[in-house]
């Protein structure tokens, strides 16, 4: 998780990790790759093999129904359609999203069901890391919640997660967290992997630290 008050450079620090922004100074490995040296057309490409994105807002394509949504990212990379569509069913599925809602468009999908679309939009290319800016931020608390069950899951299946976020509740599911201040990492606090039932024990810690952090 990272975390730091407005302007801190959370978003800026995500994106130049992924390789959507590149950085004035320094250099930005990324699985042994000096992606800073990559050129636009091999950023691309970099991102839609390694990379999944999911942001507050889900930017699903109105005029395309959620499958299609998905499969419209996975056949950027995988053309064999047969087996991208029973991955993409596979995934819905395990994210709460059933049969009857495949042939949905986002304008009759939930907050949460729009967001849990995006999340295996951004699953189907099995990225090394999944990118998150404030994914539940748009969300009412029952949504959001139902969101980060679904990125505990992932993460508890192998899947890396960096997160933005301002959310306590949603810092809480994170193992580490960096806390920003001015551009600059600030703090790093280790809270181990998350398990049901240890919110209380959690809690203080992370209170704690971003207490010391002057948040």
């Amino acid at each position: 998780m990272i975390m730091g008050s407005s302007g801190s450079g959370k978003s800026t620090l995500l994106y130049a990790l992924s390789g959507m922004d590149k950085p004035t100074l320094g250099e930005v490995y990324f699985d042994g790759r000096n992606i800073t040296r990559y050129t636009e057309d091999q950023l691309a490409v970099f991102r839609r093999t390694h990379c999944g994105f999911v942001f507050q807002q889900t930017h699903l394509l109105d005029h395309m129904s959620l499958m299609d949504n998905v499969l419209a990212s996975g056949l950027l990379v995988n053309r064999n359609r047969r087996a991208l569509t029973a991955k993409a069913e596979q995934l819905l599925t395990q994210v709460g999203l059933p049969a009857s809602s495949w042939g949905k468009f986002p304008s009759q999908l939930s907050g949460g069901e729009a967001q849990r679309a995006g999340m295996v939009r951004a699953c189907i290319n099995n990225p090394l890391v999944l990118f998150a800016d404030e994914p539940t931020g748009a969300l009412n608390s029952a949504s959001g919640d139902s969101v980060l069950d679904v990125m505990t899951r992932m993460n508890r299946d192998g899947q890396s997660i960096v997160m933005v976020t301002h959310d306590l509740k949603t810092a809480l599911r994170g193992s580490r967290i960096l806390y920003l201040r001015d551009g600059t990492i600030y703090g790093d606090l280790t809270l181990g992997a998350f398990q049901d039932g240890q919110d209380e024990g959690r809690r203080e810690r992370l209170n704690e630290f971003l207490a010391e952090m002057g948040w």
